[in-house]
C-alpha cells in the first residue's frame, strides 16, 4: 500500500528511549559504562589470548573470535545512541542508518554462529574428549570460524541491498534506539512483503538451524554426563557447559522476541529492551561469563594486567 508520495527523505528519527526524559543523563552515564566494560573487558580476553600459547586450543581460539564480535558488535549502534543524548538530537542519515542495520545484523549473525561452534566444541569435548585434538583440528577450526563470517557478511548485505530499493516517505520516525530492519520496513510507502519474507526465511533459518544444533548437542552432553559415575565428575562436567548455557538462553531469549514474531506484534519498548539485552549486555558479560570463571585464562588475566601496570 502507498503511503502520501514518494517524496524520498534524507534522515530519520531514532527516538529511542526519548520518552524518558527525566533519565537521558542516567541512561548516558549506563550505556557509557556498559559499552566501555565491555570494550575494555573483550579486548583484554584478546590480548591475554594472543600472549598466552597456553591459550592456544580450539575453546581459546572460539572464545577469542566471540571477544572479537562482541567487542564491535555494540560499536555498531551504543556511539550513535550516546552522541545523540549528548547533543539532545534524534538524527541519523538514510546512509549511516543502512549501514548501522547493515553491521549490527552481521556481528549479531557471527555472534549467533560462533555460539553455535561452542557448543560443538563444548560437545566434542565432553563426548569424545579422547579423540578432541583429532577432532578439533586446526583446519576444522579455521573452518568452523571463516565459513559463518562469510554467512554473515552476506545476509546482511542481500537486506540492505533490497532495503536500498524501497521508497520512504513523510514518515521517518524510527521507535528504537537504532536502525533495525523491523522498525524501517513498515515507514516504507513500498511493497515490502518480499522484504518481510525475506526477513522470516534468512532469520528463521540462520538462527532456528543453529539453536537447533545447540539444542542436539546439549541433550548429547547431558545423556553423556549422566553415564559419569561419580558426583563430583557430573559437577565439573556440567560447569564447563553453564555459562556457555546461560549466555545461549539470555542470547536467543532476546532474538526470539524481536525477530521470530510478526511485525504486528512487535512495540517499541519490547524491542528496544530485547535488543539491549543482546546487542550491549550480552558482550559486557561474555569476559565474565566465558573468561573470568576460567583458571587459566584468569591467571593470565592477572599477568597481562601486572605487564601493563609494569610499563605504563
Amino acid at each position: 500500500m502507498e503511503k502520501k508520495n514518494h517524496t524520498n527523505i534524507s534522515e530519520f528519527l531514532l527516538l529511542g528511549f526519548s520518552s524518558w526524559q527525566q533519565q537521558q543523563v542516567l541512561l548516558f552515564v549506563l550505556f557509557l559504562c556498559l559499552y566501555l566494560t565491555g570494550l575494555f573487558g573483550n579486548l583484554l580476553i584478546l590480548l591475554a589470548i594472543g600472549s598466552d600459547h597456553c591459550l592456544h586450543t580450539p575453546m581459546y581460539f572460539f572464545v577469542a573470535n566471540l571477544s572479537l564480535v562482541d567487542f564491535c558488535l555494540p560499536s555498531a549502534t551504543v556511539p550513535k545512541m550516546l552522541l545523540n543524548i549528548q547533543t539532545q538530537t534524534q538524527t541519523i542519515s538514510y546512509p549511516g542508518c543502512l549501514a548501522q542495520m547493515y553491521f549490527s545484523m552481521m556481528f549479531a549473525n557471527m555472534d549467533n554462529f560462533l555460539l553455535t561452534v561452542m557448543a560443538y566444541d563444548r560437545y566434542v569435548a565432553i563426548c569424545h574428549p579422547l579423540h578432541y585434538s583429532t577432532i578439533m583440528a586446526p583446519r576444522l577450526c579455521a573452518s568452523l570460524v571463516a565459513v559463518p563470517w562469510v554467512i554473515a557478511i552476506l545476509n546482511p548485505l542481500l537486506h540492505t541491498l533490497m532495503m536500498a530499493h524501497l521508497h520512504f516517505c513523510s514518515d521517518n520516525v524510527i521507535h528504537h534506539f537504532f536502525c533495525d530492519i523491523n522498525s524501517l520496513l513498515p515507514l516504507s510507502c513500498s511493497d515490502t512483503s518480499l522484504n518481510q519474507l525475506s526477513v522470516l526465511a534468512t532469520v528463521g533459518l540462520i538462527f532456528v538451524v543453529p539453536s537447533v544444533c545447540i539444542l542436539v548437542s546439549y541433550i548429547l552432553i547431558v545423556s553423556a554426563v549422566m553415564k559419569v559415575p561419580s558426583a563430583q565428575g557430573k559437577l565439573k562436567a556440567f560447569s564447563t557447559c553453564g555459562s556457555h548455557l546461560a549466555l545461549v538462553i539470555l542470547f536467543y531469549g532476546a532474538i526470539t522476541g524481536v525477530y521470530m514474531s510478526p511485525l504486528s506484534n512487535h512495540s517499541a519498548e519490547k524491542d528496544s529492551a530485547a535488543s539491549v539485552i543482546f546487542m550491549v549486555v550480552a558482550p559486557v558479560l561474555n569476559p565474565f561469563i566465558y573468561s573470568l570463571r576460567n583458571n587459566e585464562l584468569k591467571g593470565t588475566l592477572k599477568k597481562t594486567l601486572s605487564y601493563r601496570k609494569i610499563f605504563s
